[in-house]
């Protein structure tokens, strides 16, 4: 799997995993001393902070003239940056409502076309919501699309382009080893205050950064990329929390949308049935029976393999183990195992070994899952996503009610996926998240051009009923099966899926609707 798709990270330690206890009583303030709501409603414990206004890296006064002319005058000023490909930056208003106000910095990195004749910039994102899609320009697959520039962007918020920041490495270290088991209701109290406690600093080193990071003015600013570069219509493809980004564009811009390909499509409707836990349990489900199938020592059946996985989780929970100055706890090594995933059938073996050498003892492998998944470096730097994912999240949460309604979804969860339901823990990240939810849409894409939408069956972090009902709700959504495992089709895995892909952003060749591949 291309590392890039490896970044279309979908968990994050800020709403992190927890034990397999039964939830406990929930009680409304949970001995926090942070007011609560004794009843469920919409955002309501998200808190009201006094106004700061932070220095923030990238953000700077907005240019004059009328409207948006100030922004649609820009010329690109692009420069050679690494592996021969050419790196700019450019302003987008930091609210549309006001463009002439403030304005946050865009970076972006192309790979020039090399064939003929051109067809124009193929704009790309990784997913996320929060990687960056400058790095996916260094590792996408271009076989067969010679004749684009290849365009990736740091969406607002992240990496280069007026990131999120919250508090530091050591701050977050201490974050992610908490004890993160709520099996009584002191230990769920250390997880709201958490949860405040990091949304707090995320308002004091960003301020009103956070109310304008929404998907909605990301796909204005993908708008305002597209009349830059001087195309008529975008050109698009986008993994996991890019294929929101696509469907978004389609709704807002449809007499603009060109050809959108939309892989590992997350859940764009109003129905919650089908939830990412779902995806991992299908995915560690079909590991622990290749596992046991290949007598990888871990069990010699399926269920087994599961609950020598989960007995390490639990024995994690009361005896971390030590990691030369680090330690792997529960959260940790679930956040560990749920990272391998994402690479399908190859990063099987990886994760075999992993979790018997934790068995064991040896918990090197599992954390050094966890510090790629948690956006964390071999220094102990975590970069912005760690940040920007949370951050744009709960932007775009519009189902958020409160604290007491986190607790309930849990259990909910925990019905639907017994594993990774329960050890995901209940959500407060976004219910105590300090800025109220940006405007939701309805999204259909009517009047837009043919999209694909591309599903894995057994894709871990985007379930494969997500793409059918996003091919569905899009009016002119085209459906394409990728019978495999992992995050993501395109890009090596399927030369059906690659196919098809190319065909259709090169020849606009359309496949029939439902096409499989494996």
């Amino acid at each position: 799997m291309p590392p890039a798709v490896r970044l279309c990270v979908a968990l994050l330690a800020a709403s992190l995993l927890l034990t397999g206890c039964d939830a406990p009583a929930p009680q409304p303030g949970g001995g926090t001393g942070i007011r609560l709501s004794a009843v469920p409603g919409a955002a309501v414990d998200r808190p009201t902070l006094p106004a700061v206004d932070p220095a923030v890296p990238g953000l700077v006064p907005g240019l004059a003239g009328e409207g948006l002319t100030g922004y649609l005058a820009q010329q690109p000023a692009w420069a050679d940056c690494d592996g021969g490909t050419q790196c700019a930056e450019v302003l987008a208003p930091l609210d549309y409502a006001e463009p002439q106000e403030r304005a946050v910095t865009i970076a972006l990195r192309r790979k020039a076309a090399t064939g003929s004749p051109k067809l124009g910039t193929l704009f790309v994102n990784p997913g996320g919501p929060g990687a960056s899609g400058r790095d996916l320009v260094a590792s996408f697959e271009t076989e067969g699309l010679e004749q684009y520039d290849l365009l990736g962007w740091d969406p607002r918020g992240t990496g280069g382009s007026t990131p999120v920041k919250c508090f530091g490495d050591a701050e977050a270290d201490a974050y992610n080893s908490l004890d993160l088991s709520p099996d009584d209701e002191s230990e769920r109290a250390a997880l709201i205050q958490a949860a405040y406690e990091f949304g707090k600093s995320c308002w004091e080193n960003s301020g009103t950064l956070l109310e304008h990071i929404s998907t909605i003015e990301t796909v204005r600013d993908l708008d305002l990329l597209r009349q830059l570069v001087g195309d008529p219509e975008l050109n698009y493809l986008g993994y996991s929390y890019g294929t929101q980004i696509g469907a978004t564009y389609a709704e807002l811009f449809p007499r603009f949308t060109g050809r959108l390909v939309l892989d590992a499509a997350v859940n764009i409707t109003d129905n919650d049935d089908v939830i990412q836990a779902m995806g991992f349990d299908l995915a560690l489900g079909n590991f622990a029976a290749w596992c046991a199938d290949q007598a990888c020592r871990l069990g010699d059946t399926r269920q087994e393999v599961l609950d020598a996985i989960t007995g390490l989780f639990d024995r994690l929970d009361r005896s971390p183990i030590r990691v030369a100055e680090r330690t792997l706890t529960q959260s940790l090594a679930v956040t560990g195992t749920a990272a391998m995933l994402y690479g399908g059938k190859g990063a099987w073996p990886t994760l075999a070994a992993a979790v018997f050498a934790a068995g064991r003892g040896d918990g090197e492998a599992l954390l050094w899952g966890a510090d790629i998944l948690n956006s964390r470096d071999e220094n102990g730097h975590y970069d912005s996503m760690f940040y920007a994912f949370p951050a744009i999240s709960c932007l775009d949460t519009g189902e958020d009610k409160g604290v007491l309604d986190a607790d309930r979804v849990w259990t909910e969860d925990i019905g639907k996926a017994p594993i990774f339901g329960r050890y995901f823990g209940p959500q407060y990240g976004c219910a105590l998240w300090p800025v109220r939810p940006a405007r939701q849409l309805q999204l259909k894409g009517t009047d837009a051009r043919p999209l694909l939408v591309i599903g894995g069956t057994g894709d871990n972090a985007t379930p494969y009923q997500q793409a059918v009902s996003m091919a569905e709700q899009l009016a002119s959504g085209v459906l394409v099966t990728y019978s495999g495992e992992g995050h993501g089709a395109y890009g090596g895995k399927s030369d059906c899926v690659d196919r098809i892909v190319v065909d259709y952003l090169v020849e606009g060749t359309v496949p029939a609707d439902g096409v499989r591949c494996s």
